[in-house]
Formats: C-alpha cells, structure tokens, sequence
C-alpha cells in the first residue's frame, strides 16, 4: 500500500521529517515547496487535535494556492473539512482571509502576507515566498507574536520558504546568518554584503535549519522536468540564477503595493465594454481614449487596456481586454474597432509587436506625425531606458491617484506583480516572474496607456515612428 508520504521525493520528505521549531527552505521555482509543506502541516493537524496553522503568501492568488495543496492533503489523509470561509472586503476586493476547519477542531487560515492580514493570530507559521512580500520586515514583526508568547498555546512552529527575490530583506538576513554567504557564480562579484546586525526578536541563529533546494538538486532526486527547455524559455540568465540556482543577485521591491493599488479602485471603472461600444460611429462628444497594448501570441497574453480622459488630470479605466491563446488574426479582429477609435496608441514594438506594429500602422493608416510628435501610433522599443520611464511614470500616476482601476482580483494580482529591480551595479530594472497569471502583462498594458496620454517621451529612450506611409519594405525611422 503506498502511503501519502511516498509521494514526496527525497529532498521535500527531508523537509517533511525534520521536526526543528524554526524551518528555512531556500528552494527553487516549481520543486514543489508549498506540496511537501502543505503535508507536513496537514499531518500535524491531523496527529494534534485542535491545531491551527497561518499560512501566509505574497498575494492573494498564491495564498489560495496553497489552500488547495492542504486540501489535497486533507483528502490523501481522510480529514473531513468541516467548514471552509472566505473573508474580503468587498465582493471582488482585497481578501482577508480564508480557512478550513477539520472535524477534530484544527484549522488551517490562509491570507496574503502584510502585516495587517498576519497580526493577531496565536497559530504556527508558513510563510511561502516570503523574499517576495510587499514588506518582509514587518510582517516579521507583526507575525511574531503569533509565535512567541507561551501564553497564547504554547510553542509554535515557523515554516519560511522562499525562492531569492534580492539581497537586504529579511529573508536574505535570516538565510545568511544561519547557511553562510551565497557562494559567487563564476565571472561574478559574490552577490551578498557582510550580514547585517540580528534584529532584535529574531529567533537565536543556532535555532533555525535551513534547507537548500536547487532545480539541479530537484533534477537530481528525481523532479521531472526538462531543465535546459525551462531555461531557455525564461531568456533570462539573471532570473534563472535567482529563481532557480537559489542565487541571491540583487535588491527588488513591490512596485505598486495593495494599497496604492487599492486607493485607486473604483466602481466608476470598468473592465469590460459590449460590442457596441467599439462597432458604433464615434460621438463627436465621446472623451478621448487612449490605448496601450503589450502584445503577446504563445506564452503571454495580449493585453489592450483602455483609458478615457475624464478633464480633470484623471485617467479612468475603461477596459482590460484580455486575448489569450488566439492566433494573430483572430487578435486583430479584436483590436481593430479599437484602434479606430482611440485618440493615440503606444504599442509594445518587441519581439512579435514589431510584426504587428509594421501591420497596423499600414493597414489602420494610424501614423500622423505632423498631428503630434510620434503619430497617432507609437512604436515603443523596449529598451532598458524606456522600462524605467514607463514603470517610474506608472508609479507617479498610482502616488498622485490620477488612475482610476476596476475592482478586479485578477488586475490588482497583476500590477502587483512586478518588481522594482536594484541590480549589484546599481542599475534598476523592472521583473515580473512568469505566472498562470502571466507576466505582468495588464501593468505593461496600463504603462503604455498612461504613456498614450502624454505629449510624448522625455527623450530618454529611442522611440521609433512612422515620418511616412510604411510598405512591406520598410522599417521604422527613428524620432
């Protein structure tokens, strides 16, 4: 008979069995962490009647996630659930919690990792992704707590697992303090600075044991993947090191936190709009309206997101439109009615948009420059120096609330998922990981829009134009 825990490979059931208060798991993208902690969880509910275990993640996306894997487990052991609860705000807004109760009276609650939804709970700890929350710090220090004061159910068990996301947050402290500087790669700096003075209330370095898990050492227990196509189709040495080789490269922040992004919410956007918004003959009073459109065919998604001028320094969504797994065709029979009517268009001109780009402008005639410095359509090159524009502007219309954002869960988990990236030159940059949610497709979209709104770029990035009507031969001429 094969038991639940003859799923695990060698190096999560390692994980599993070791009984130590305080857990680190350095561990890479896609070796399943959250499964083997979700077990070791799920069993000690089980053997602990009335046990009750935190989890807590980035977002919401991946608190739920992890939800599902105690479930599976659950169900692998025969605990009946008893109740399941899903807190939030409001009907689409920010979710505050959700849990399981077990029919022996433990429970397992679930929330995104911030120190509001984490304080006040007496419970053991599984903070997943921990590197990647908004503000590790604290929620450190709100969670504690939960972990620390004998007369709250005695002692209580601390799960940290993460894959690196930069160096100088909590994480990357614990981490270095208890396993030693991250060695250097070959042909780099080592990546880590001397570890920094132990916070206070930090648990004493000899407590924690810390386990370290590569794509290679998964590869080498026994994990089924094709390493060198995952390599290749993440393009991305850097973010392969971090991700995946357990590298602690860099220094990344939240670009637009939940709630930046939540001050900006409101019923008055919207996130879809009927046909006969696009096929109708436009108003001679219909406010202007701006596209952005980040362009994507196989692995990413097409996103078009659609601003209106509301008059009064304030943007107002209009619609998210979101193209998945269509053939190019097929995504211009979307797009076109919306070119038509939009005011100005800044595209994504990478990769498959050049293609694209080169198309509509000769097709939709959308290139005036005479009207206006880069025509009705912008070609937008994705240079180091046009991301920084594009995202530090984002940020600044989130700071002033001159967006207005639907109240979506799927668009507030997106453009909380890019990254704001100081690399060991001190060059930054911008990176989403890879999700089922895609790659911050809909926040390139909306930092298009913005850039549609404007009267042009400040000079910092290359921007390609159309000065004439383009044919089949031609390429774009630099403005």
């Amino acid at each position: 008979m094969v038991t639940p825990r003859a799923i695990l490979l060698p190096y999560q059931r390692r994980w599993t069995r070791d009984t130590a208060r305080f857990k680190l798991g350095l561990m890479s993208r896609q070796v399943g962490k959250d499964f083997a902690s979700a077990e070791e969880g799920v069993r000690d509910c089980l053997d602990r009647p009335k046990t009750t275990w935190l989890i807590g993640a980035p977002s919401e996306r991946q608190s739920l996630e992890s939800l599902e894997k105690w479930k599976e487990w659950a169900v692998a052991y025969h605990m009946a659930g008893r109740h399941y609860l899903e807190e939030r705000e409001t009907t689409q807004g920010l979710m505050k919690s959700a849990s399981i109760e077990f029919e022996n009276g433990s429970r397992v609650i679930a929330v995104p990792g911030r120190p509001e939804t984490v304080r006040g709970f007496s419970a053991n700890i599984l903070l997943t992704e921990f590197a990647f929350f908004e503000d590790p710090d604290a929620t450190w220090r709100a969670v504690l707590p939960s972990i620390s004061n004998p007369l709250r159910g005695g002692v209580k068990k601390v799960r940290l697992i993460s894959t690196p996301n930069g160096i100088g947050n909590m994480f990357h402290q614990l981490w270095t303090r208890n396993y030693g500087q991250a060695r250097a790669r070959p042909g780099h700096p080592a990546p880590n600075p001397p570890p920094a003075p132990r916070p206070s209330g930090l648990a004493p370095a000899s407590a924690w044991s810390c386990h370290r898990v590569t794509i290679w050492d998964a590869v080498k227990d026994g994990l089924r993947v094709n390493v060198d196509e995952l390599r290749t189709a993440l393009g991305d040495p850097e973010g392969w090191a971090q991700e995946f080789e357990c590298e602690f490269l860099d220094t990344a922040t939240v670009l637009l936190p939940y709630d930046l992004i939540g001050a900006c919410e409101s019923p008055l956007a919207t996130e879809a709009q009927p046909a006969e918004f696009w096929s109708a003959p436009q108003p001679a009073q219909r406010p202007p309206l701006y596209l952005g459109i980040d362009f994507g065919r196989k692995r990413d998604r097409t996103v078009c997101w659609t601003l209106e001028d509301t008059g009064a320094e304030r943007f107002v969504t209009r619609e998210v439109l979101c193209l998945e797994n269509l053939p190019t065709d097929q995504q211009l029979e979307h797009l076109r009615p919306r070119l038509r009517h939009a005011t100005r268009v800044c595209l994504d001109y990478t990769g498959p948009g050049v293609g694209l780009g080169d198309f509509l402008a000769r097709e939709l005639d959308l290139w005036h420059p005479e009207a206006h410095r880069f025509g009705r359509l912008e070609l937008c090159s994705f240079t180091h120096a046009l991301k920084c524009e594009l995202f530090s502007n984002l940020r600044m219309a989130f700071d002033q609330r001159a967006l207005l954002l639907p109240i979506s869960r799927e668009v507030r988990e997106d453009l909380h998922s890019l990254h704001r990236v100081a690399t060991a030159s001190g060059q930054l940059t911008y990176r989403a990981s890879h999700t089922p949610d895609g790659h911050a497709d809909r926040c390139t979209a909306l930092a298009l829009a913005l850039r549609a709104t404007t009267h042009g770029a400040s000079g910092l990035a290359p921007i390609w134009v159309f000065s004439r009507a383009p044919h089949s031969s031609d390429r774009p001429l630099a403005g």
